[in-house]
Formats: structure tokens, C-alpha cells, sequence
């Protein structure tokens, strides 16, 4: 019996497209979060405080480089029945962007600009980031379930 993530990456164009999904997700949320700085110099920097913080970070963008391919994958497999493909497609982009909703600091300083309200939801984000990050993993592991049982059930693989 052949799994459908093993079906999925062993074609190269979704192995790459999953190392594509996994940098492009982990750069941009580092770089909100403050983990990773360009300028005066390229540093990167986890505060011992913040290591959770981080390993969740790598978590979301793992399994969003994981479960998008497998998503395009389906839509590919299931052309003819596309309105069966958009709850987990959805759902991983829902579970990919509450992780960057917990941008870190650079998302304060923003949110912070909008005064009162601003500052209700800078000290609800700095209060709730592992939660929110946690929920977007818990989120994607949904989605990566759902997609796997639909390929093995709609797509006939096994």
C-alpha cells in the first residue's frame, strides 16, 4: 500500500515546490517575528526566551511546505470535481496565515499605530502568539489529514 505523501514527492516538481513553500513561509514569518535581520548584515538570532516561539515557526512552515503540494497534487487529480478540493486548500492557507497573523514586533509596532484598539490587540497578541501558533498547527495537521484521506479515497491510491 503506497501513502500519498510517498505518491505525491516522488515527483521532483513537488519536492521542489515544497522546499519553495517551506523557505518562502520560514523567511518572511523570521523576518516578522525578528528572528532574521538584512541590515547592517544578514544575522540570524533566536533569544533563548523565544525558542519556542521558533521551533513553532519551523513547525507551520514544515507542514505548510507538506501540505500545499499535496493540495495542488489533488486539484491536479480531481480537475473534474474542483469544488471537492476547496475545504483543505483553504484550510491550509487559513492555518499558513494565523501563524503570520503572530508576526512578532514588527506586527505590534504596526497594530500598535491604531491607538486604543491598536493597543487591545498588541497586548492580545503578545499574550496569545504560542496559542495562536499552536493553532495554526493544529489547523495544518487537520488539513494534512483530510488531504491524505482524500487522496487515498478520491484519488484511488493504495
Amino acid at each position: 500500500m503506497t501513502s500519498s505523501p510517498v505518491l505525491v514527492f516522488s515527483n521532483y516538481t513537488y519536492v521542489g515546490l515544497a522546499c519553495v513553500v517551506f523557505f518562502v513561509m520560514f523567511m518572511i514569518i523570521s523576518v516578522l517575528s525578528e528572528f532574521v535581520f538584512f541590515e547592517p548584515y544578514f544575522v540570524f538570532y533566536v533569544p533563548d526566551d523565544r525558542i519556542l516561539g521558533f521551533v513553532l515557526l519551523v513547525a507551520v512552515s514544515v507542514l505548510s511546505g507538506l501540505v500545499i503540494p499535496m493540495n495542488v497534487y489533488r486539484i491536479k487529480m480531481l480537475q473534474s470535481r474542483t469544488h471537492k478540493v476547496g475545504g483543505s486548500f483553504i484550510g491550509s492557507f487559513i492555518g499558513a496565515s494565523a501563524d503570520a497573523c503572530s508576526c512578532g514586533p514588527v506586527g505590534f509596532a504596526i497594530i500598535s499605530t491604531f491607538g486604543a484598539i491598536g493597543g487591545t490587540a498588541t497586548a492580545f497578541l503578545t499574550m496569545y502568539e504560542i496559542p495562536m501558533r499552536i493553532a495554526s498547527l493544529v489547523i495544518l495537521v487537520y488539513v494534512y489529514y483530510t488531504t491524505n484521506k482524500s487522496l487515498v479515497s478520491e484519488c484511488k491510491i493504495g
